[in-house]
C-alpha cells in the first residue's frame, strides 16, 4: 500500500533499458533478480500464485467467515450482530466500492488529478471502521475511503481534495477522521502523540493508526511503536497487508510476519483475514476496547490484496502475473458477505435491487458533483497559517487580494 525501494537497475536509465521492475521478460517468465534481503542470484521470484498469500493455510489467522461463505467460530475472537447489522455491512461494502469505481472512471476522464483505489480492500476498512466508537479517532494514509465512508465524511468532500480544489476536504474534528496523509508512515506518530494527549486528559476514546505494509518498514511507524509501548498508549496499529508496496512483493520487504514485530515492542499482534470483514470488525472492536481499559497498543495485521493499482499512474500489469488477481477474486470480500445473506435467508431479491438503485444513485451524485465543484476561493490560503489571527498574514491577504482583483479589471480572471 505504500512506497519502499525498487531493486537497484541503474539509475537514470529509462524502463525499456532497466527492464521489468519485478524482473520478468516480455513474455511474463520470471526471471533471476539481486535484491537486498530478497532472493540470491540465480534463486528467480515465486510462483505466479505465491503460496504465502493462501489465507487457507495461514497459521494464527482470524477467520469467521470463510471465502465460501461458511460462518466459522474463533476461540479468542466471536461477534453477534443482528441481521439487520449484516445488511448494514454489506451496504457499506456495496457502496464504497461503487464510489470507488466511480472516482476511478472520473479520473480516467480527467476530472480528478490522481486516484488511490482501495479495490479488494473493502472489509479491512469497513470492518474496523464500523468497530470505532464516537470518541475513536482514526488517523489515516491516502487509501482510506472505506473508513472515511464509516465516519460519516461525505465522498464529495473528499474528491474535492483530489480534484485540487481544497487543502483535506473536511474538518477532523467533526467526525474525528484526520485528514489524509500522503507521507508514507508519518501519520503513525501522530497517532501515537493523540493517543498520549488523550490519555494525560483521562478522555475515554482510543486511537487507530492506518498504515499498509510498505509503511512498516519507514523508521516513523517503528518509533511509533516505541512510543505506544513505553507510554503504554491507547492506540491500535492497524495495517492492511495488501502484498504489494507498490511493485515491491511482501516477501522482499520482511523476513517474520508483520504482526509478529509487535512482540519485539512489548505488546500483541494478531493477524486477521482482512478480506473478512467480520474478522476485521470483531479483532478491532476488541483491540479498541482493550485500549480503552488501558492496556495499551496492539498491532492488527489485515492479510488482504490490493486488487488494482497502487494508483491510477500505477500499471500492475507491469510487475505481478494475472493468475495471482484470479487467485484472490476467489477471495472476494463482497461475495462471500453475500453468500452469507444468500444462505442464512438474511437479504433477499428486494434488498439488492434497492440496494443497486441506491449505489447508481450515489454514483450519479459522484459524477454530477465533483465535475460541478467550484474554482477554490484564492485566500483560504491564508486562513489556516496561524492558530490565531496574525497581523503580518493579514497583510499578506490583503495584498494578495488587491493583486488578484486587478486582473479582474483587465478581464483576465485568475491572473493567468
Amino acid at each position: 500500500m505504500s512506497r519502499t525501494p525498487r531493486a537497484a537497475t541503474g539509475p537514470g536509465k529509462p524502463d525499456s533499458e532497466r527492464g521489468d521492475p519485478a524482473g520478468r521478460t516480455d513474455r511474463g517468465e520470471n526471471v533471476a533478480v539481486d535484491h537486498v534481503g530478497g532472493p540470491a542470484t540465480g534463486a528467480g521470484l515465486p510462483d505466479p500464485v505465491r503460496p504465502d498469500l493462501d489465507t487457507s493455510q495461514t497459521p494464527g489467522l482470524v477467520q469467521l467467515l470463510t471465502p465460501e461463505g461458511e460462518r466459522v467460530e474463533h476461540p479468542d475472537w466471536s461477534i453477534d450482530l443482528t441481521d439487520d447489522e449484516y445488511r448494514g455491512l454489506y451496504r457499506d461494502l456495496v457502496l464504497v466500492r461503487r464510489f470507488d469505481a466511480e472516482a476511478t472512471a472520473l479520473q480516467r476522464q480527467g476530472e480528478l488529478g490522481l486516484w488511490a483505489s482501495l479495490l479488494g480492500q473493502e472489509a479491512a476498512q469497513v470492518g474496523s471502521g464500523r468497530a470505532l466508537g464516537a470518541a475513536d479517532y482514526a488517523f489515516p494514509t491516502y487509501r482510506e475511503h472505506g473508513v472515511a465512508w464509516c465516519r460519516g465524511v461525505d465522498p464529495l468532500n473528499l474528491l474535492g481534495m483530489f480534484r485540487g480544489v481544497n487543502h483535506g476536504g473536511w474538518d477532523p474534528n467533526s467526525n474525528n477522521f484526520h485528514l489524509y496523509t500522503i507521507v508514507i508512515g508519518s501519520q503513525a506518530l501522530h497517532a501515537v502523540g493523540y493517543a498520549m494527549g488523550q490519555q494525560r486528559s483521562g478522555t475515554d476514546g482510543a486511537v487507530v493508526a492506518y498504515f499498509g505494509d510498505g509503511a512498516s518498514s519507514q523508521g516513523d511507524v517503528n518509533e511509533a511503536f516505541t512510543f505506544a509501548a513505553v507510554f503504554n498508549a491507547p492506540v491500535v496499529f492497524f495495517c492492511q497487508n495488501n502484498q504489494w508496496a507498490i511493485s515491491e512483493p511482501t516477501e522482499r520487504q520482511m523476513r517474520v510476519p508483520l504482526y509478529q514485530r509487535a512482540a519485539g515492542f512489548g505488546f500483541p499482534g494478531v493477524r486477521v483475514d482482512g478480506n473478512d470483514v467480520l474478522a476485521c470488525l470483531a479483532v478491532t472492536r476488541g483491540a479498541l476496547e482493550r485500549a480503552r481499559r488501558g492496556e495499551g497498543p496492539m498491532l492488527i495485521e489485515a492479510f488482504t490484496y490490493r486488487m488494482g493499482a497502487h494508483t491510477t499512474s500505477d500499471d500492475p500489469t507491469r510487475y505481478r502475473l494475472a493468475a495471482e488477481l484470479e487467485a484472490w477474486k476467489l477471495k472476494d470480500p463482497i461475495e462471500r458477505l453475500k453468500a452469507y445473506l444468500h444462505k442464512n435467508g438474511l437479504a433477499d431479491a428486494e434488498f439488492f435491487a434497492d440496494l443497486e438503485a441506491e449505489s447508481d444513485e450515489l454514483a450519479k451524485r459522484v459524477r454530477h458533483g465533483v465535475r460541478n465543484m467550484p474554482d477554490p476561493d484564492p485566500t483560504l490560503m491564508f486562513e489556516h497559517a496561524y492558530a490565531e489571527p496574525h497581523r503580518l498574514v493579514d497583510e499578506e491577504r490583503a495584498e494578495f487580494t488587491a493583486y488578484h482583483a486587478s486582473f479582474k479589471d483587465q478581464g483576465q480572471e485568475g491572473g493567468h
